[in-house]
Formats: structure tokens, sequence, C-alpha cells
């Protein structure tokens, strides 16, 4: 019985057919990602972000991860630091692989005496190649850190600008916005995993920050796609109203939208377990981990936040608020009527015999044809076939 029911539900998922009633229930999921939401934004704004040494300024110092005696351990290097200074190092991790590997140590700003102190202990503990003089510093300053957040806002700004136009024109008003607060929800919670977690925020995260922007709006602008697909013609219709043509097209992305996440969220997974797990390389887990948030967020967003919200900003309309009246008072009437129930003229509303919704069935499928099927390249005979407009005498 359990695996009848599991085999039903890949087959709905398969199939496409408008099972899956997630428009109809958008109030719980405003409800389930408006928590989530909020608990983000209150950790950005009660607990703030772990910001890196680019942020707040600070010392790197940089050895070769090679000794005489081989591989030199992170674990070793800060344990050389704390007896060097007496407090931990901000981060410490390994750069590169083989004989190119450094390792790096990233502090508070230190003075030149703590400095020099430093280099000498690193050097008598761990003997790296070169010695000494191998092991160099460099002061950070925080003022390019401020530059890069100030940057990323700033393209952050023209982006939402560009893709409002863009959506507004290619699609309408409503979609534009739908979009654009699914886009935002995306990037707030993402923001909001990284302040929870307490991972360091580094520019690499920005930059990743803003990547993901490209893949949420794109999962969402195929979903508004067939939204319009299926939608089209559909105030001259009775059969479904706006919600639950929007809520068919969902449901027939849903597989794709599924399909294309797990593909995009693979390779960020192998960067994480290949390139931070095994390699060490620290400044891949900062972009790779927003990435991998920013894809299944934008993923669930693009599915459960935009459609919905664009469907709510739609019936606000009071052309399609009257078009699902009609569909509702049709229905109304095919009950009573299977009921055995008089039907009163008054009751009576266009489309509620079978022969108009059959020719409304047939000009859906019409429609939805023209949208969804490129135009037949004609034969050479066709051609020969085709009216010209012109007499022949």
């Amino acid at each position: 019985m359990a695996e009848a029911k599991k085999r039903n539900v890949f087959q709905r998922l398969y199939v496409g057919n408008g099972a899956f009633d997630i428009v109809g229930k958008r109030k719980r999921w405003y409800a389930l990602f408006g928590l989530i939401l909020l608990i983000c934004i209150a950790s950005i704004v009660f607990k703030g972000f772990n910001r890196g040494i680019d942020f707040t300024g600070g010392t790197r110092i940089q050895l070769p991860a090679i000794s005489s005696s081989g591989a030199i351990g992170i674990d070793e290097a800060k344990e050389s630091f704390e007896k060097a200074l007496g407090k931990e190092p901000a981060a410490t991790q390994t750069v590169g692989t083989g004989d190119a590997a450094t390792i790096q140590i990233r502090s508070e700003t230190l003075n030149a005496d703590e400095v020099l102190k430093l280099k000498t202990t690193l050097n008598d503990d761990l003997q790296p190649n070169g010695g000494v003089d191998a092991i160099s510093d460099s002061a950070v300053s925080a003022s390019w850190g401020s530059e890069i957040t100030g940057q990323a806002l700033i393209a952050l700004l023209v982006f939402f600008v560009a893709v409002m136009i863009f959506l507004a024109l290619y699609f309408e008003l409503s979609m534009a916005i739908a979009a654009l607060v699914a886009v935002l929800h995306d990037v707030l919670i993402t923001a909001g995993v990284y302040s929870i977690v307490g991972f360091e925020v580094s520019p690499a995260t920005v930059i990743g920050l803003l990547t993901i922007l490209g893949f949420s709006l794109y999962d969402t602008v195929v979903v508004f796609d067939k939204v319009r697909e299926n939608t089209r013609g559909l105030l001259g219709l009775t059969r479904r109203t706006y919600g639950e043509a929007a809520n068919l097209a969902v449901n027939q992305t849903l597989m794709r939208s599924i399909n294309t996440s797990l593909i995009a969220v693979l390779p960020v997974l192998g960067l994480l377990a290949i390139g931070v797990g095994l390699l060490g390389v620290g400044t891949l887990k900062d972009l790779a981990l927003v990435q991998l948030t920013g894809i299944v967020i934008g993923a669930l967003s693009s599915i459960y936040i935009a459609t919905p919200v664009a469907v709510d900003l739609k019936m606000r309309d009071s052309r399609y608020k009257a078009q699902a009246a009609r569909v509702q008072a049709r229905r109304d009437n095919l009950a009573r009527r299977a009921g055995g129930e008089a039907i009163n003229g008054g009751d009576i509303v266009e489309s509620t015999d079978d022969e108009s919704l059959q020719a409304e069935l047939r000009k859906e499928k019409a429609m939805a044809a023209a949208a969804g099927v490129p135009s037949r390249t004609g034969k050479a005979s066709d051609a020969r076939r085709r009216p010209t407009g012109k007499k022949h005498r």
C-alpha cells in the first residue's frame, strides 16, 4: 500500500496534471517561509555577521606548508601562533597543493614587534622550507572589504531595476513584482543562514551571493512562461480560474525545477567535499556554501513564493475576479444539476451546457498549441496549395 502511494506521488510529479495544490494552499507557504525569513532577519539584526579580516582589517601571515621533516599541519601552526602571542589566530588554512602549498594565518592587527616575534617562533617550531625569509606578512585594510560591499550593493540595486523593467515588458508588472519578491526573499534567507551558522563572511561570500540571483530568477522565469501560456485568453473561458491555471503551470514545470536544481547542487556539493574537505581550500567554502544555500532556496521560492504572489497580485484585477465568479457559478449549476435540483433562469450563466464547455476546451487547446508549438515550415507542395489572395483567370 505504501509502495503504491509512493509510486503515485512520482507519477503525479512526472505527469504534471495539477495534482499538487501549491497555489491553492499559498497561505500555508507564506506562513512557513515568512517564519523562516523572520528568523533570518532577526539573526542579521541582533547577531550580525562573522566578518572576515577583509572587512575588519588585520594581519595576514603566510609561510610554506612544507618543511624538511614533511608537511606542516594547521594545528601545528595554530599552536605555534598561540605560543608566540598567547592568543588564538582568527583563521588558519592551507592554500594550494604540493610544493606550492602555503599556510595562511589571519589575525587582528599586529604591531612590528609582534610580527617579528611570531615569525621567529614559527620558524623555530615549524622550520618551513626557506627559513624565516620565506615567512611573509601583510596588513589588510578594512576599507577593501567595505569597497567590495559597496560595489556589491550598487550591483544588486542595478540588477533589481534592470530585472524589473525586463520582466514588466516581457511578461507583465504583477509577475515582475512577484519575481523581485522571490529574489529578495532568497537573498535575505541566504544572508540569514550565514548569520545563524556563523561562517565567516568574505568577499567571496558577497560575490557568491550575487551569482545566486541569476539562478533564482532563471527558474522563476521558466515557471512564469508556462503560466502565461496557460492563461492566454483565460478571461473568455469558464473552465478554470487564473489561480488554477497558474497552479497547473507550476505542476507542469515542477519536475523540471527539481531536476535542474539537483543538477546544479551536485557540482557545488563536489566543490565542498573535494575542495574544502579533501584539499582544504578554505576560500572555496565561502563561495560553495553561499551557492548551495542560494540554489536550494531559489528553487523553493520559484515554486512556493513567486507564482502564488503573482496570482494574488493578478486577482486584484476586477476582470479576473469576475471570471473567477463565472467559473464558480458554472460549477454550482453543474453541481445542482447533478443533484437533480431545479435551476432558475437567473442562475444560468454562460457556458453551463456541455456544448459550450467542449467549445471552451477546444479553444483552450488551440491557444496552448499556438503558444507552445513553433510554426511549421511549409513544404513546397503546401506553398503551391496555399491561397495567395490573387484571382486566377
